[in-house]
């Protein structure tokens, strides 16, 4: 015996309805996050020292920023919020280069260790990015710092 016409009809928009919001679900774009989001290398800054750096990365879409603290540059006087402009350089995916730049940082006390950031750049999905360089300009006077290390634990992927 075949159910009456308006349970039918319910049945069936109901499995339609169902189906469509599994189908919206399956569509939906999978949320983006670099991996890791956090690792540590070493810089040689020539003159102005040389130690570890702690990267911390975010993702938002194709945008995405570095944050640098690095104990290879100190202060040698106090540094005021938002006056040091940085350039972290980064191997992209092996072969080519690709820059985030920022002028955003803490307050930084005489002798204090360099922290700068959030660095901005733009990634695509897949990126693979690891720390080459870092130029960093404080109160007029730039040090370039080279990597001698690679990130620990690994490039950011984003």
């Amino acid at each position: 015996m075949n159910p009456p016409t308006k349970h039918r009809t319910l049945r069936t928009a109901t499995l339609l309805s169902g189906a469509l919001a599994a189908g919206t679900l399956a569509l939906a774009p999978t949320a983006q996050a670099v991996e890791p989001t956090t690792a540590t290398l070493s810089f040689d800054c020539g003159s102005y020292g040389s130690g570890e750096a702690s990267l911390t990365a975010t993702q938002d879409g194709t945008a995405a920023t570095i944050t640098v603290s690095t104990s290879a540059i100190a202060a040698p006087i106090p540094v005021s919020a938002n006056s040091v402009e940085s350039t972290l350089t980064l191997t992209k995916n092996g072969s080519g280069t690709t820059a985030f730049t920022g002028s955003a940082n803490p307050a930084i006390p005489a002798g204090g260790a360099v922290s700068t950031g959030p660095l901005n750049g733009t990634v695509a999905a897949g990126d693979s990015l690891e720390a080459s360089s870092l130029t960093v300009v404080v109160l007029g006077i730039t040090a370039t710092c080279d990597a001698t290390s690679p990130q620990n634990p690994g490039p950011f992927v984003f």
